[in-house]
């Protein structure tokens, strides 16, 4: 049996299994913030044609390298809330800023 990881070491294509051990998808995001050590949760891919699943932290039991088990069934897994991706961050410019200030933001992509 291989040995524990952190959430940190997960990457995109690990095989997701459920609570009996049968694979489910695979992770495709992994949230959280690693300078902090909070590990919000990952996402299943299921397929180019399904939605991806979004699993909360809670329900993740146990991870290995290559693998996250977690402690749903498969009927629970069926049944998580699709992922969507985050909104866009909108930048706020100052007012005081100068008008070339404001172009050079705009042609940069910073104001986005």
């Amino acid at each position: 049996m291989a040995d524990p990881v952190a959430w940190t070491m997960i990457e995109r294509g690990w095989k997701v299994r459920d609570a009996a051990g049968d694979e489910v998808g695979k992770v495709g995001r992994v949230g959280g913030d690693p300078g902090a050590d909070i590990f919000d949760g990952l996402t299943i891919t299921r397929g180019v044609l399904s939605k991806d699943r979004y699993v909360r932290a809670e329900a993740v039991a146990e991870i290995v390298e290559g693998t996250v088990k977690l402690s749903l069934s498969r009927a629970e897994v069926e049944s998580l809330p699709e992922f969507h991706h985050p909104a866009a961050e909108e930048r706020v410019l100052p007012e005081s800023s100068t008008w070339y200030q404001r172009l050079a933001w705009w042609l940069t992509g910073r104001n986005r």
